[in-house]
């Protein structure tokens, strides 16, 4: 797909579910690529959100886009002048709930040091070695549920299927309550979209609904653990200490949260963007099945590039006459970081609206930029892709998307609700490990 470079654009449009980010993606491209063309950072107006006449959320000060690769990387790497703790998204919301649902994501340090440090001390050597088998054991099971059937949707069957299972099951949360952290995490990152909440309902008190039912599962678990402790996560979490200090409950059900959004969606995304890229482009498949163990670290680098699961994150200035490039920020600035784009930055990728493979595309920022916020679950999410692909194009080798996907309406998440996919149904023998 080439970008279309006609496209027009105005100071709403970025913000513009219903219009801009339900346009064709070539559109949307298009749009990014003259952004990163142009020497001047871009801003837009934010507005009122509205629901039946009311308004639930007041328009910010609106927002600077970070659009080439530098500028994203060069702002992820100065925390101290482009903070989180004031929200990662575009809106700002209330304290509370910005805190709630963004956990170490909306923090700056030394908050974000301390929490960040305590979780790693739940990922003990043998939880880390449990969850590298966990992750061959699940996806070879999440292949089994399908290999016999034909055509499946690829989205709900197999991309959802193994984060859910694994974070799930990390955490010690039984499988009859796998439904209702998928269903709640799909209206937590729903962006509005009305598969997910009802046209005229107030999307923040869904968010709030379905954030505070994951947080009520996570505090029973967290008291169900601390009489009897089990080698799950959540155990090990609720006893980890670092300098005395240890986590709350409250933390406990934030990590949860987003441990749901971060690990289960992003990778989700990831998968089923995946199979849409092999599908488009069967050269690069066929390259990758001659050598799949060889070349499958730098497809899973190209389609976490390709495929940016999360679109943006916000960030704040912090003082007056913080500078990038040939703007000049003053405290309190909101700028927004475009993922997408930077792994589409000319500059640093030839052919960037291409899937090409046999690239280096470890300068992507699909996992965030560098910094504090790079992603905690990077290399447990790249060897859920490599596995569930192993499993998937050895198993069903004909296996690819059918028609166009559903997209989520979405300018956070670049979502695929549903998209069906095809093959030649198979037994369930399975690879071994």
């Amino acid at each position: 797909m080439q970008p279309d470079t006609t496209a027009t654009f105005d100071e709403s449009t970025l913000i513009d579910l219903e219009g801009f980010w339900a346009e064709p993606r070539d559109v949307r491209e298009g749009v990014f690529s003259q952004l990163r063309a142009s020497d001047e950072l871009f801003f837009t107006e934010e507005q009122d959100m509205v629901i039946d006449g009311e308004v639930v959320l007041p328009a910010g000060s609106g927002f600077w886009s970070l659009v080439r690769h530098a500028d994203v990387v060069a702002a992820s790497k100065q925390p101290k002048l482009f903070c989180s703790g004031e929200g990662s998204n575009i809106a700002d919301l209330p304290p509370a709930m910005r805190d709630f649902f963004g956990s170490m994501i909306n923090m700056d340090d030394p908050r974000h040091a301390r929490l960040r440090r305590i979780v790693a001390r739940g990922f003990t050597p043998r939880m880390v070695d449990k969850l590298n088998d966990a992750v061959v054991t699940k996806a070879q099971s999440v292949v089994d549920g399908v290999a016999g059937k034909g055509s499946i949707d690829f989205v709900t069957e197999v991309a959802a299927k193994l984060p859910l299972a694994l974070i799930c099951d990390l955490m010690g949360i039984p499988e009859s309550q796998y439904d209702l952290v998928f269903d709640m995490t799909n209206i937590i990152l729903s962006n509005g979209d009305p598969e997910f909440i009802d046209e005229g309902d107030n999307p923040i008190e869904a968010y709030l609904t379905a954030g505070a039912t994951l947080a009520g599962l996570m505090h029973e678990m967290a008291a169900e653990r601390r009489l009897h402790p089990t080698d799950d996560l959540t155990s090990a979490l609720i006893n980890a200490e670092v300098d005395g200090e240890i986590l709350t409950d409250d933390e406990l059900a934030s990590f949860f949260v987003l441990l749901c959004a971060a690990g289960n969606e992003t990778t989700r995304n990831a998968t089923s963007h995946g199979l849409r890229l092999l599908s488009e482009n069967p050269a690069q498949r066929a390259l990758l099945m001659e050598d799949f163990e060889g070349r499958i670290a730098a497809t899973v680098e190209e389609i976490v590039r390709l495929s940016s699961p999360v679109i943006h994150f916000r960030r704040t200035v912090t003082e007056d006459g913080v500078q990038l490039g040939e703007r000049t920020f003053s405290k309190g600035d909101k700028v927004v970081l475009w993922y997408g784009s930077a792994n589409r930055d000319e500059r640093v990728f030839e052919r960037p609206h291409e899937m090409d493979i046999t690239r280096d595309a470890s300068a992507q920022v699909g996992f965030g930029g560098p910094g504090p916020h790079f992603c905690l679950g990077a290399h447990f999410a790249r060897r859920q892709l490599a596995t569930i692909f192993r499993e998937l194009l050895h198993r069903l080798p004909d296996i690819q998307m059918v028609g166009e996907p559903d997209y989520l309406r979405s300018n956070f998440i670049n979502g695929i609700k549903h998209m069906t996919a095809e093959f030649t149904p198979s037994g369930n023998l399975m690879l071994s490990s």
